[in-house]
């Protein structure tokens, strides 16, 4: 899902202007534009006591690694962030912050990061989808409903380092790195042999929005729950299937979301297989070690998420571990759509998560996480916390 920003910088450059300020985007590229904390919409309301310790968290994973790590984003377009490095002073100064101090909090955030709005090929208008971790059906052994395996990453399986730097998964063949078996393949029993059934699922359904989400929960006939998560891919391309059926015109581009996918899906059984293996990307799954049930499954950082705190972005453009500000509206088990204006961190990824302005805002588990998950799809702002040249300057918003 990497998208390196080359000469086409050189290009044609397309104009984004707002609020008095002018950000050039070129094709393909992104653009960040210093904005102040008086302009995101609930900034001083938030609990920025309670939400350090999330900064701290990731600090305790980047210290574990070496500083000069790349977390994303162009070094030549991201302001700073794009290493290790980067963050910590950042992190040393949070250190300092009393517990439970709710203006020394607010102040670090303001002191040690600047604010970007986040502009693309679209200005600085994002889209933002919601995602979750379902509970589903399944059980140890095969037999009765449970037909459908639950694959761990096959023993051939591994990832290599393309001649651009990009992380590629696939497998050898002949002497010739490829893509692993796509999904049609697997469906059609190609791993056999080749890969561990972690489980047997009860709707193939399931474990192909499983496989969306990234993480979920099986609970097992005696009423147990095994939590599972993602382990790697088979390195094929993502093929989003809500695009597929508006192509074929079964959806309206605005009636896309999961629930119209999965009721489709339900409503043409014979059809529905077919139109999954469209998308040939497959995810693999590990048992998680995690079994509470107040932590989320682990993201790309390796940090538990949490729910309405944690984001998906495309780290091409955005430095995983990054605080970023989220504006855009969710709706309401109600069915009204409310504005949802918070600061949450870059602590995953997704292979639908393309660009600079698309994030996919982690929801937690239940029914509301699935409706609200199920749901989002809307537009809004982004808008990326970066550390500060000086690290520690006095804030440039008004306290």
């Amino acid at each position: 899902m990497t998208r390196l920003i080359s000469s086409r910088r050189l290009s044609a450059m397309a104009g984004v202007c707002a609020l008095g300020a002018c950000s050039v985007v070129p094709p393909g590229g992104v653009a960040f534009r210093p904005t102040t904390y008086d302009s995101l919409p609930g900034w001083s309301g938030e609990p920025h006591a309670s939400l350090l310790p999330m900064f701290l968290d990731e600090c305790r994973t980047l210290g574990a690694r070496p500083p000069e790590s790349a977390l994303g984003g162009a070094s030549d377009t991201l302001p700073a962030g794009a290493h290790v490095a980067d963050w910590l002073p950042a992190c040393a100064q949070a250190r300092s912050v009393p517990t439970g101090d709710e203006a020394a909090a607010r102040a670090f955030f303001e002191q040690a990061f600047t604010p970007y709005v986040v502009a693309g090929d679209s200005g600085e208008t994002a889209t933002y989808t919601g995602y979750f971790e379902p509970e589903i059906r399944g059980a140890t052994t095969q037999g009765g409903l449970f037909q459908t395996p639950l694959y761990g990453p096959p023993r051939d399986l591994v990832r290599a380092k393309a001649t651009n730097g990009q992380t590629l998964s696939g497998h050898w063949v002949n002497g010739a790195f490829q893509p692993y078996d796509t999904r049609a393949q697997i469906d059609a029993g190609s791993l056999a042999g080749r890969a561990p059934v972690l489980l047997w699922l009860a709707d193939p359904v399931d474990l192909f929005f499983l496989q969306i989400q990234g993480a979920g929960r099986v609970r097992l006939p005696d009423g147990t729950v095994r939590r599972v998560g993602y382990a790697a891919r088979n390195g094929q391309a993502y093929v989003p299937i809500g695009r597929l059926l508006v192509e074929q015109g079964a959806l309206s581009a605005d009636q896309v979301s999961m629930s119209s996918i999965r009721a489709w899906l339900a409503a043409h059984p014979d059809q529905a297989q077919a139109l999954m293996e469209r998308n040939p990307n497959y995810v693999f799954f590990r048992i998680l070690d995690e079994t509470s049930d107040a932590r989320g499954a682990p993201g790309a950082l390796g940090i538990a998420l949490t729910p309405g705190r944690s984001v998906a972005v495309d780290k091409t453009y955005l430095p995983l571990a990054a605080p970023v500000w989220v504006e855009t509206q969710i709706t309401l088990p109600s069915g009204q759509a409310g504005q949802w204006s918070h600061l949450a961190f870059a602590q995953d990824l997704g292979s639908g998560i393309n660009g600079p302005t698309r994030a996919d805002l982690y929801l937690g588990w239940g029914e509301t996480a699935e409706h609200e998950a199920g749901g989002l799809h809307a537009g809004g702002r982004l808008v990326v916390l970066l550390p500060r040249a000086d690290h520690g300057a006095a804030s440039d918003a008004p306290s």
